[in-house]
């Protein structure tokens, strides 16, 4: 069995189901005030931390040059459980699309290159093998598009597909 090709395909399904769900929110839902996490940020959320996760440690992440410090506390990872950053300005839905094709774009040379039998994750504050925290990044990543998709039903009468 292809560990990396499997791996790949979860990551590149997960990520096709936060795309779905970034492009079909409504403007209304993508900028409101009325979650505590808005929606935006959920979205920035994760694929920020896809991206961070998907590397092989945390001295080998360098930033989208569109990250803003206050939307996530990069230089404070990780952020205390459940505190969430200050709300800045929202992200456009167009530049969290952008960020996320160049996280799907690094998917497969990243894992290609990975060493899925380390027993580091890479990250101090995840102690577990490479493999394992791997799959920790593609189930919050899948986390986060069904958070974003159970609001889109409910709030916007909008399904999504699943992706395979």
């Amino acid at each position: 069995m292809d560990i990396k090709a499997a791996l790949k395909g979860q990551y590149h399904a997960a990520l096709a189901m936060l795309r779905a769900a970034v492009e079909r929110c409504p403007d209304e839902l993508w900028l409101s005030e009325r979650h505590v996490n808005r929606t935006w940020r959920v979205a920035y959320h994760a694929v920020f931390y896809g991206h961070l996760y998907l590397m092989p440690s945390e001295a080998d992440f360098a930033p989208w040059e569109g990250h803003r410090e206050e939307s996530q506390f990069l230089g404070r990872l990780p952020w205390p459980p459940h505190d969430l950053p200050k709300s800045g300005e929202p992200y456009a839905r167009a530049d969290v699309l952008r960020y996320l094709g160049r996280v799907d774009a690094l998917v497969d040379p990243t894992l290609d290159r990975m060493d899925l039998g380390s027993a580091d994750s890479g990250f101090w504050w995840y102690r577990m093998p490479k493999l394992d925290h791997l799959l920790l990044s593609v189930r919050h990543v899948q986390h986060h598009a069904g958070q974003l998709a159970e609001r889109l039903r409910v709030e916007a009468d909008v399904g999504l597909d699943w992706r395979a």
